[in-house]
């Protein structure tokens, strides 16, 4: 199945939302996922972008989502695949494997 290389988008900030005190930072969920991603897809290409909310990326779509995070007092870290909110506040990997499975992305198993 073809697929298309999909960018994973983290909004999030440096500062860490009031309801999420005890979880990590937007950045290093950004590098976690990453990260984790890469194990349970390798050799296959995909962006994980952070965007920091309150200091908007030149491209208008991620600076209308990053309005809309403050304006909605939406939990960050947000993840976006394609448009779509797949996780905020604690993402969980699960959810976004399964979104970017939609994609054509084949899971690694081991011994496969």
């Amino acid at each position: 199945m073809d697929r298309k290389e999909i960018e994973i988008q983290v909004y999030g900030a440096e500062q860490i939302c009031a309801s999420c005190v005890n979880l990590p930072s937007s950045k290093e969920t950004s590098d976690w996922l990453e990260a984790a991603l890469a194990r349970k897809f390798p050799g296959q290409p995909f962006t994980v972008t952070y965007i920091d909310i309150f200091n908007p990326h030149e491209d208008q779509m991620k600076q209308d989502f990053s309005k809309r995070v403050i304006d909605e007092d939406l939990f960050y870290p947000v993840v976006v695949i394609e448009g779509e909110i797949v996780g905020e506040g604690n993402p969980q990997l699960k959810t976004i494997v399964k979104e970017m499975e939609k994609f054509g992305y084949r899971l690694f198993k081991d011994g496969n």
